[in-house]
């Protein structure tokens, strides 16, 4: 016998939290992920970002290694 299914909550699939997160927010938190696990330090920039349906988003992701002459 199958378990009971879990319903699909379809408004809270409607309500996109993504729109709250700012670009900004998003593009720091990949850049530290990146950096932690590179060793380098990472710079992050997303272009062209469209919400979708269902809670999702698509955009392009651009990840460069941060030159500083300095160092």
């Amino acid at each position: 016998m199958r378990e009971q299914e879990k319903p699909i909550d379809v408004d809270k699939l409607l309500q996109n939290k993504l729109k709250g997160v700012s670009v900004n927010t998003l593009e720091n938190a990949i850049a530290k992920v990146i950096s932690d696990l590179v060793g380098e330090d990472y710079k992050c920039t997303i272009s062209e970002v469209k919400y979708t349906l269902f809670s999702g988003a698509d955009f392009h992701v651009k990840v460069e290694l941060t030159y500083n002459p300095n160092e």
